[in-house]
């Protein structure tokens, strides 16, 4: 017997958007989803080692700035991206009654640690040791030779919705 887990709609507000601000979201739910996927197409999608992502019900989500550029990596699935920087943004399947939006564009990704993992066949292996390699910070101190340049000339997007940006 096949058991399909149906994930739980949670309301809540978030927000999130891309780094540079050109493209901004908000939804009114969440679904208790939130995932990494080790498959290597998600891999390529966001250039990373896994997609951390989160299911949100299509009828409690909005773009409030911007849009993202859309590009089909498979006939069912629309990837999602700012075309401005580049910032991952969405995975879309298109016949389901949600969408996914990656976990670190939300303004609050800490809210929502992964709850479950996926694509384990394309797990890259160093990811059973992570304990073990060397945890640094990135302080001022840590960082003293490029901080004061990168803080200096920061045009990131703050963590919270604005009227508009660049400031």
């Amino acid at each position: 017997m096949t058991v399909t887990y149906e994930p739980e709609r949670i309301p809540t507000i978030l927000t999130g958007g891309c780094q540079c601000g050109a493209v901004r979201y908000r939804a009114d739910a969440v679904l208790d989803s939130s995932h990494i996927c080790h498959c290597r197409m998600c891999q390529k999608a966001v250039g990373n080692f896994f997609a951390a992502l989160i299911g949100i019900p299509r009828d409690a989500f909005q773009w409030t700035r911007g849009a993202p550029t859309l590009f089909k990596s498979s006939d069912p699935v629309t990837r999602g991206f700012c075309a401005k920087c580049g910032t991952p943004l969405l995975y879309d399947y298109a016949t389901s009654k949600k969408l996914n939006v990656t976990t670190g564009s939300l303004d609050n990704p800490a809210a929502f640690p992964p709850r479950v993992q996926f694509g384990s066949e394309g797990r890259m292996p160093c990811f059973g040791d992570l304990g073990h390699i060397a945890d640094e910070g990135t302080t001022e101190e840590t960082m003293a030779e490029f901080a004061p340049a990168i803080k200096a000339s920061n045009h990131q997007h703050p963590d919270h919705d604005t009227d508009d940006w660049p400031a």
